[in-house]
């Protein structure tokens, strides 16, 4: 009667339940944290806070304090709550006042007794004494109401004595504990299959998991490794651009500045020209004979050797050209590089290291000598002389390998 009455005093007056992290208001109540603070939310619209449970008024919403001492017992309260749920087996029969475990079952007495009223229990043979069982009515015989006893091995069915001397009188029967024990070795039997077969299946997924560890392992190196070498053959590539690029700027440069030189001398020239053209014009308008006979003869205004070609600024060896005369050779070195690249980087994917090969002899061609070791194939002057196999594999020069790989 006291556990329920105090039960009682630990319920929260909001949520009927013992109390969580409780919480006191200044009118000396007590409420869950959670379970009061949904209340007061609700009456935060209208300014009125009030207790939940005898309707005092605040005017400003109350301060919740923590009541340590009744958190310490409401949670001692459901620990020992819960340890009382969790006595396991059947209290027994005959302790009203407290409940107690019970460590048999009498199947004559319908009852349970605990460790102190086994000792007081009648030792008798009709009081058979079980496991702690709520259904004793499963150890009785459905039709003769008596303890099962014996275990028919034709019908594999447990029976009483009435059984035994009536419907099962000609089968092989025994006792209970008897037919228990070889279930038991048979039992026996097939947990140790059980448990081997569990090893061996362990065993396979500890070396499937380091499998699987070391692919991971393998993989993450890989990708670093590619990782790498594309950053490198980026900042190479990078870096034959750069100069690439910087040789043409310099090439056309060198070209611009060569040409501007080139056309200036040709602009003197041609106003020079252009001055003598107009002298010519002048006297070839005049009307007076002496003017024109008294200058100087025209040989001397335009030059044989320029007519004929332009010898003083180097002939047409010297003509300005139409430019595209970049030097292709950095180009082309560039490609070359870009070539061992290419290279560099089917070495560092394709070929990691020598295979692990075996080489097989009766492919081999006659001009190949084989290493003791058949991993290696030499090329020799000498023939060896090998029949020829049915297969035809002795081609020149080559020699078929034994294992499988995929790369190096």
């Amino acid at each position: 009667m006291g556990s329920i009455d105090l039960r009682d005093e630990l319920l929260c007056a909001i949520c009927l339940s013992t109390f969580m992290d409780p919480v006191m208001l200044r009118c000396g109540h007590n409420f869950c944290r959670v379970c009061i603070g949904h209340v007061l939310d609700t009456q935060d619209g209208s300014g009125v806070y009030s207790c939940p449970k005898c309707r005092k008024r605040f005017r400003l919403r109350p301060t919740l304090m923590r009541n340590i001492n009744l958190h310490n017992v409401a949670e001692r309260f459901l620990i020992t709550q819960q340890e009382q749920e969790e006595i396991t087996g059947i209290c027994c029969t005959y302790c009203v006042d407290s409940p107690v475990p019970a460590v048999r079952s009498c199947l004559h007495c319908e009852a349970s007794p605990c460790d102190k009223h086994l000792r007081a229990h009648s030792k008798s043979p009709e009081h058979v004494l079980s496991d702690p069982s709520t259904n004793l009515e499963k150890r009785k015989c459905s039709v003769h109401k008596k303890i099962l006893e014996y275990y028919c091995t034709e019908d594999a069915a447990c029976i009483c004595v009435y059984c035994s001397a009536g419907e099962h009188r000609r089968h092989q029967v025994e006792m209970l504990d008897e037919a228990s024990e070889k279930r038991k070795k048979k039992l026996r039997n097939v947990l140790q299959k059980l448990t081997t077969k569990r090893g061996e299946t362990e065993e396979r997924v500890q070396s499937l998991e380091e499998r699987r560890r070391k692919a991971q392992e393998k993989a993450a190196g890989e990708a670093e490794r590619v990782t790498a070498l594309c950053t490198d053959i980026r900042r190479r590539v990078d870096d034959l651009e750069k100069k690439v690029l910087s040789e043409i700027s310099r090439q056309e440069k060198e070209e611009s500045l060569s040409l501007s030189a080139l056309i200036h001398q040709l602009e003197i020239k041609k106003d020079e020209l252009s001055r003598k053209m107009r002298h010519i014009e002048e006297l070839c308008n005049m009307t007076d004979p002496l003017t024109v006979l008294q200058e100087p003869d025209t040989g001397d205004l335009c030059d044989p050797e320029e007519v004929g070609g332009d010898e003083d600024t180097g002939g047409h060896n010297n003509r300005p050209h139409d430019g595209g005369d970049l030097d292709v050779a950095v180009i082309s070195h560039t490609l070359h590089t870009l070539c061992d690249v290419i290279s560099g980087i089917r070495s560092g994917i394709y070929v990691e290291g020598p295979a692990d090969i075996l080489l097989d002899v009766t492919t081999a061609a006659n001009n190949l000598l084989i290493s003791d070791d058949l991993k290696t194939a030499t090329w020799t002057r000498e023939e060896q002389n090998r029949p020829e196999t049915a297969e035809g594999f002795q081609y020149y020069n080559q020699v078929m390998s034994r294992r499988g790989f995929t790369s190096g």
